[in-house]
C-alpha cells in the first residue's frame, strides 16, 4: 500500500461525503493502492453513521471511532497506529486542507524528504485567531530556545514516511501535539506551499478555552524555561526587596522616613501575584508528571470498520 490518509473526524457529517470525492480525485491518478483511515473523535453529530455508509461502499474507506472524546492529537495517534501505507498523510476533515496537493506533497517526498510539511499562503481564520496563532508561536519559540520552532502558517496537513510514522509511534507522552512531536523526531523535512480553503464545517470546533489548554500543554510538554523564568523573577525580587531595605534604613537615619500603606500595599499584592504565578507554573508541570506516571492509555477504541 502507496498512501494512508489519516484524517481526524469531529461535527464533520455534511462535508465527509465532498472529502472523500476529492480524495478519490487527488490519488486515483497516483495509485490505487491507498486507505482512507477516519478517527470520529465522538461527534455530536451523526458522523460515524456517515462513515459506515461510506466504508460499505469502499472498503478503502475504514473508521475508527473512540469511546469519548480523546481530542485531534489523540485521533491522529491512533490513525498512525493503524496505518500501513509507505506514506502517510495526515490532514483536517473539514476540507480547509485541499487534497489536490497529496500529489505535490509525494513528489517532494520522492526527492529525500521523510517529512513534507504545508506552508498556508493565507490562513483563512478569524483575525484574532490569527493573532493568537502568531502570538503562541513567538512565545514557543522563545520558551524553546530553538530547540522546536512552530510556525503560525505551518499546520498538521503533512506527509511523512513509514519510518517517521514508526518513531512516532514509540512516544507514549499522555500530552502530545502532532507537529511538535514531528519536530523532536528530526528527520529531513521540506515544505510545500498550499492555499488554506474555507471551513466547509460550518466554524472551528476549537473553543478559545480548548486552544489556551492546548497552547499551555504544548508549551509544558517541550520546555521547562517557564521553571527557570520563575526563578529568575524570584531571585530579581529579592534583589529588590534587600535594595528596598537598604534604602530604607539609610532615608530613616537621614531624613526620617514616613510610612506609606498604599506603596506597601501595591508591592505586597503584586508580590504575592509573582508568587501564586510561580506556584500555578510548577502545579502544572506537576500535574503533567502526575498524568504521566499513571500510564493511561492514550486513547480508547469503541468501533472499528474495514481494519
Amino acid at each position: 500500500m502507496l498512501f494512508s490518509i489519516v484524517i481526524p473526524v469531529y461535527s464533520a457529517e455534511k462535508c465527509l461525503k465532498t472529502l472523500c470525492e476529492r480524495l478519490y480525485q487527488a490519488l486515483e491518478p497516483v495509485t490505487p493502492h491507498y486507505e482512507i483511515i477516519l478517527v470520529e473523535d465522538r461527534s455530536r453529530d451523526e458522523s460515524w453513521k456517515q462513515i459506515i455508509a461510506l466504508g460499505q461502499q469502499d472498503k478503502r474507506i475504514k473508521g475508527i471511532r473512540f469511546s469519548r472524546n480523546f481530542g485531534q492529537h489523540c485521533a491522529i495517534t491512533a490513525g498512525l497506529a493503524q496505518s500501513k501505507g509507505e506514506f502517510v498523510i495526515v490532514m483536517d476533515c473539514d476540507l480547509q486542507d485541499d487534497p489536490q496537493y497529496i500529489p505535490s506533497l509525494y513528489q517532494k517526498a520522492l526527492e529525500g524528504y521523510e517529512i513534507v510539511y504545508t506552508r498556508k499562503k493565507k490562513r483563512e481564520h478569524p483575525l484574532l485567531k490569527n493573532f493568537f496563532s502568531h502570538l503562541f508561536s513567538r512565545l514557543f519559540n522563545w520558551l524553546s530556545e530553538g530547540n522546536t520552532v512552530t510556525r503560525p502558517d505551518v499546520g498538521a496537513y503533512s506527509l511523512i514516511h513509514r519510518k517517521v510514522v514508526e518513531a512516532f509511534c514509540q512516544f507514549k507522552d499522555s500530552h502530545r501535539h502532532y507537529l511538535l512531536l514531528l519536530q523532536c523526531l528530526g528527520f529531513n523535512s521540506a515544505i510545500v506551499e498550499v492555499i488554506h480553503g474555507k471551513s466547509q464545517r460550518g466554524g472551528s470546533s476549537y473553543t478559545f478555552r480548548r486552544l489556551l489548554q492546548l497552547s499551555i500543554d504544548g508549551i509544558v510538554s517541550q520546555s521547562h524555561k517557564l521553571l527557570y523564568l520563575s526563578i529568575s523573577i524570584g531571585f530579581v525580587f529579592c534583589m529588590i526587596a534587600m535594595a528596598s531595605i537598604i534604602y530604607l534604613v539609610v532615608m530613616y537615619f537621614v531624613h526620617g522616613f514616613k510610612e506609606g500603606w498604599a506603596s506597601t500595599m501595591v508591592l505586597m499584592l503584586f508580590s504575592t501575584g509573582v508568587i501564586l504565578m510561580s506556584l500555578g507554573i510548577l502545579g502544572i508541570y506537576i500535574g503533567k508528571i502526575f498524568d504521566q506516571v499513571k500510564q493511561r492509555p492514550l486513547y480508547i477504541i469503541d468501533e472499528k470498520i474495514n481494519l
